[in-house]
């Protein structure tokens, strides 16, 4: 099958407030069935009102929906872009309804994820599975991560060989920075087969970029983790590990790689430029944040090159250990049972995503 027999791509994306008066209610959607109380979500909410209610991820995913649309303009190639949101305006079910009304039938999904896990990845499946539903006329095709994919390392590499600059190497340190998650998450994720699949993604994209970059002094730490206290997360804290290298190692530097993100949305301007940098002023240390490449025109072409993918027949089996776009960290399709929603003390739940396609 080629591209030209796809009508259109889905950019589907996580979604964001983009106004004071739509912060609670995007939270609400956010924490759905969670019984948070709406005071709490007013405390949650501190970091959007700071920035007068206004979250970047909606503008910076239409940005790259333009690079995308000049991407496959340039290569000819006719395939409107539509966008669609989980959590916020322009919902999924928004954008399904203009892409049924247009006539599209056969519609690529690329999720603006690198990676695997129930939040990551199959939380993606279910929202398809969802828009399936809600559109039974399309059918839907998500293509896979891209945390290896060698235009992603290559330009995180660049920003980071770009924020070695004349750093002093002894008083200097690389953390590679990725969301937090419940260690039952991430152990749940992969399925029993690959279990800690997000946590092992993360580590392998790190050390792909660090390779390329030439960096030898580094560490993977994680940031934005939230919910109960007593609840273990994937740590260490990007806060308390830059701090603690100050302390006991005599680090006067940090360069942070924000490898599990691929623009500057909240929990990176919030938890990394605000959070992050005013706790190392305060120790007398300062902070590179290398910036994110989602923006980057290459990163688009690169989305048309996955693509692509689907017409040459490439699946993650065939692909090299670096290219490989598939959901485990050897290349291997996503097992069935991947991947399941772990709360704390109860049983990963049944669901039909495995129904949901995927594509190389």
């Amino acid at each position: 099958m080629a591209l030209h027999d796809y009508d259109a791509l889905l950019v589907l994306s996580f979604g964001g407030p983009e106004g004071v008066d739509e912060v609670i209610p995007f939270l609400e959607n956010v924490t759905r069935g969670r019984g948070i109380p709406k005071d709490r979500l007013k405390e949650v909410g501190e970091h959007y009102f700071h920035f007068d209610g206004v979250s970047p991820i909606n503008g910076q995913n239409r940005t790259i929906i333009a690079n995308i649309e000049a991407e496959l303009e340039r290569r000819g190639i006719d395939l409107p872009v539509y966008f669609g949101n989980r959590n916020w305006h322009p919902l999924g079910e928004e954008a399904a309804a203009e892409i049924s009304a247009a006539g599209h039938k056969r519609v690529l999904v690329f999720a603006t994820s690198a990676w695997g896990g129930y939040s990551a990845c199959r939380q993606y499946d279910e929202d398809i599975l969802r828009l399936r539903e809600f559109t039974p006329d399309v059918e839907y095709t998500k293509l896979w991560q891209f945390y290896g994919h060698p235009t992603f390392v290559e330009l995180m590499a660049e920003a980071t060989r770009a924020a070695l600059g004349a750093c002093d190497p002894a008083t200097t340190k690389v953390l590679f920075s990725a969301h937090s998650v419940p260690l039952a998450a991430d152990q749940s994720s992969g399925g029993p087969q690959d279990a800690n699949l997000y946590s092992r993604q993360v580590a392998e994209a790190a050390r792909l970029v660090a390779e390329a970059a030439g960096v030898d002094n580094y560490e993977v730490v994680w940031q934005s983790r939230s919910g109960n206290p007593a609840t273990p997360w994937l740590e260490p804290d990007v806060v308390d590990r830059s701090l603690e290298l100050g302390k006991d190692d005599g680090v006067t530097h940090i360069i942070c790689v924000p490898i599990g993100f691929i623009t500057d949305h909240m929990e990176v301007v919030w938890d990394l430029d605000t959070e992050l940098k005013e706790a190392l002023e305060e120790a007398s240390m300062t902070l590179h944040r290398v910036p994110t490449v989602g923006l980057d025109p290459r990163f688009a072409a690169m989305v048309v090159d996955i693509a692509e993918n689907v017409t040459q027949g490439a699946s993650p089996a065939t692909l090299s250990e670096v290219t490989v776009q598939g959901c485990t960290v050897g290349g291997a399709p996503c097992s069935p049972d991947c991947c399941m929603m772990q709360r704390p003390g109860k049983p990963a739940p049944s669901h039909p995503q495995s129904n949901v396609e995927h594509s190389a």
